[in-house]
C-alpha cells in the first residue's frame, strides 16, 4: 500500500512502483528524487522515509545558513569599514574634476591610434608606442584600463613620433610625477611661462618648457 510522509519542504511517497507512479501523475512537484529498494517491509520503509526527511530538512537549513554567511561576507567586503571622511570625499571630487579637465583639455590617443597616425605596423600596433613610453620618450595616462598618449607629445613634422623636447622634460620629473601628474602639469597655467600652459608652447618654445620643469623640481626640493 502506498503512503505519504510530509515534511515542511518534502513529501515522500512509499509504495510499489505502480502505486508511486499513479501518485506522481497527480503531483505538482518540480523535482523528484527516487530511491528504489529491493525488499523492505512497510515498517522499515516508514523509518527510512522519516530518516531521509530529517536529513533533507537538515541539509536545507545548513545551505540557507551558508548562503546568509556568504551574503554577509560579500556585503562586508564591499562596504567601507566606516563612512568616508568629508576630506576624502572632497579630495575624490577634486581628482575627478581634474581628470575630467585633463581628458577634455587635449587630444588623447590609444596606442593603436598613435600607430595609425604614425604609420606603424598594423599587425601589433601597440608595440612601438609602448616602447616609447618605456624609454620615457612620451608618457601616458591610464584610464578605464587603457593607456592614452597626449597628442601634443607627437610631432607631425617627424611623422607623429614623440617630440624630441619631451624626453628631457620627462627625465627632469623622473619619478616625481606619474602619467596623470604630468598631464596636470602640462595642462595647468604656469607662472614661469607667463601664465601659459606647457602643452600649448611645447612645440614652439621647448627650451622654455624644459626650464619650467626644472623650476618646478627646484621649488619642490626647496619646499
Amino acid at each position: 500500500m502506498s503512503a505519504v510522509h510530509d515534511s515542511p519542504a518534502f513529501s515522500a511517497l512509499v509504495g510499489t512502483p505502480r502505486e508511486v507512479r499513479s501518485r506522481l501523475d497527480k503531483s505538482k512537484a518540480r523535482q523528484v528524487i527516487v530511491l528504489p529498494v529491493e525488499e523492505v517491509d512497510s515498517k522499515h520503509a516508514d523509518l527510512l522515509v522519516q530518516t531521509l526527511n530529517s536529513v533533507a530538512a537538515f541539509i536545507t537549513v545548513k545551505l540557507r545558513e551558508q548562503d546568509e554567511q556568504v551574503f554577509k561576507a560579500l556585503v562586508n567586503a564591499v562596504v567601507p569599514k566606516a563612512p568616508p571622511s568629508p576630506n576624502l570625499v572632497k579630495e575624490a571630487v577634486m581628482v575627478a574634476r581634474a581628470r575630467k579637465a585633463v581628458l577634455e583639455g587635449a587630444d588623447w590617443l590609444t596606442a593603436a591610434q598613435v600607430a595609425e597616425v604614425a604609420g606603424l605596423s598594423a599587425s601589433n600596433p601597440s608595440t612601438q608606442p609602448n616602447k616609447w613610453k618605456r624609454q620615457r620618450q612620451i608618457f601616458a595616462i591610464h584610464h578605464n584600463g587603457v593607456d592614452y598618449f597626449p597628442g601634443y607629445g607627437l610631432d607631425p613634422e617627424a611623422g607623429y613620433r614623440p617630440r624630441k623636447a619631451l624626453k628631457p622634460i620627462l627625465e627632469v620629473f623622473g619619478a616625481e610625477k606619474d602619467g596623470w601628474g604630468l598631464a596636470y602639469w602640462f595642462l595647468s597655467a604656469n607662472s614661469f611661462l607667463g601664465g601659459r600652459k606647457p602643452q600649448d608652447v611645447l612645440a614652439s618654445e621647448p627650451e622654455q618648457v624644459l626650464a619650467a620643469a626644472r623650476d618646478e623640481i627646484e621649488e619642490v626640493a626647496h619646499a
